[in-house]
């Protein structure tokens, strides 16, 4: 498949549903749906579902107001995530790796003799505008990409991940030691993956803000590594001009190695892009190198057959209390509010998926017996979800339930489980639930 056509194919499968402020990503009902029709519970179905096959490939629902996304730096639990293969992906982490390389280019040059001058590239300083940017676009981006400025960090949502990134290129008289030119550059770093698709994409932009003395005009040129479980498919940056009115670009298509079968398969996977500068009469530059964040592909979604592939990132529900489900969205800040039951928006008490059907089956009889009595119309409710770990048997009895109108509670579950398909959501993943 071209890199356009998969790349096509990528944008349309990306979740694009609502976000919470530096939390995660949150879903409504799908309102193209009519109250008879409902996507079947993941975890009551068998190993995989031609129905959720077709589901997690349709169009996320509508997205309710703008994302914000998290700072990778500032997820929880990613010491739980990272392997020896993979690395921090911010680049002060990795800044005096530039720096060495740097020095040693340039006391190779000077214990040679050289002549030729010698360039170096190496990662900036934060920079909170975009200030004198190129003004060309080589792809769009989220808007929220650049809403924190060139701070050098990464910003992730459950399918997106992107960030700008402050650089500076010198070029030194060996002989002298003087300094005889310099660029400051940016770059924007954009990567996405795909619910239903085995395969995600990381693409830069080098982007020139200003340059001085005989750094005026160099080309770049790169190329991508992948660690964990991935490989690269696809590799295309090559030696271009860069300048004031010209972005050098790089795409890259990497695909996860986990095995197809037999099904419960998962594993991270980082790419890491790399570059270096070079022009006529001058040593190439030292190579600057950006890892994107861990990437998680899986085959072991509930219901569905279908790989996909999710970025760092802690989703969160949302029930709107003048929405579709209104009493359950009042029992559910009730229960988060009063009782202080875990998984309420803007705190780090997280709920965690349960897959398992037995204690499932187990959560929802603790919780709602079927000896309870239910009024006519009403049915029982219960928080935390029985579909958690933080239910009534597996979270050790504390809960809350509430006897709500019938269809509200059949539905509320039914885009329960549209939002664990939608961010596959596997066993003991972390979410929250917003209440507005």
């Amino acid at each position: 498949m071209s890199l356009a056509v998969l790349g096509s194919c990528l944008n349309v499968a990306q979740a694009d549903g609502h976000r919470g402020p530096g939390t995660g990503i949150a879903l409504a009902a799908d309102a193209s749906r009519t109250a008879g029709e409902s996507v079947p519970a993941p975890e009551d179905l068998d190993e995989s579902s031609q129905e959720l096959d077709d589901e997690i490939s349709m169009p996320a629902p509508q997205a309710l107001e703008g994302e914000t996304p998290a700072p990778v730096s500032q997820l929880p639990g990613e010491e739980e995530r990272m392997s020896d293969e993979l690395v921090d992906p911010d680049p002060p982490t990795d800044a005096s790796k530039a720096d060495d390389a740097c020095r040693a280019l340039l006391d190779e040059a000077v214990a040679a003799g050289s002549e030729e001058p010698v360039t170096c590239v190496s990662w900036g300083s934060s920079t909170a505008g975009w200030g004198e940017r190129a003004a060309v676009d080589a792809w769009p981006v989220p808007n929220w990409c650049d809403d924190h400025g060139a701070n050098g960090k990464w910003y992730v949502t459950r399918f997106k991940a992107c960030g700008v990134f402050p650089a500076d290129l010198t070029e030194t008289n060996p002989r002298t030691g003087r300094v005889t030119g310099r660029m400051h550059f940016l770059v924007r770093a954009y990567a996405y993956s795909a619910r239903d698709v085995k395969t995600w994409a990381y693409q830069v932009e080098l982007m020139e803000v200003s340059s001085s003395g005989t750094l005026r005009g160099v080309n770049a040129a790169g190329r991508v590594k992948c660690a964990g479980k991935c490989k690269v498919s696809e590799s295309k940056f090559p030696s271009q001009p860069m300048n004031a009115s010209k972005e050098a670009v790089g795409q890259f298509f990497l695909d996860t190695t986990i095995k197809t079968s037999p099904k419960g398969q998962k594993g991270d996977g980082q790419a890491t892009a790399s570059w270096n500068f070079t022009k006529p009469g001058a040593t190439p530059s030292n190579p600057l190198s950006l890892p994107m964040p861990p990437v998680r592909c899986d085959n072991a979604l509930p219901g569905t057959s279908k790989p996909g592939c999710v970025m760092p990132y802690i989703p969160e529900m949302v029930y709107s209390k003048t929405g579709e489900f209104p009493e359950l969205a009042k029992h559910i800040e009730y229960a988060q509010t009063a009782k202080n039951l875990p998984g309420k928006h803007g705190t780090t008490r997280y709920l965690t998926r349960l897959t398992n059907k037995e204690k499932i089956k187990e959560n929802r009889e603790t919780a709602c017996p079927r000896s309870l009595e239910r009024p006519a119309g009403k049915q029982c409710d219960e928080y935390p979800f029985a579909s958690t770990w933080q239910g009534a048997k597996t979270g050790g009895g504390n809960f809350s339930r509430r006897m709500i109108d019938g269809p509200q509670n059949e539905d509320g579950g039914r885009a329960l489980s549209r939002f664990y398909l939608y961010n596959r959501i596997l066993d003991k993943d972390k979410f929250l639930v917003w209440i507005k």
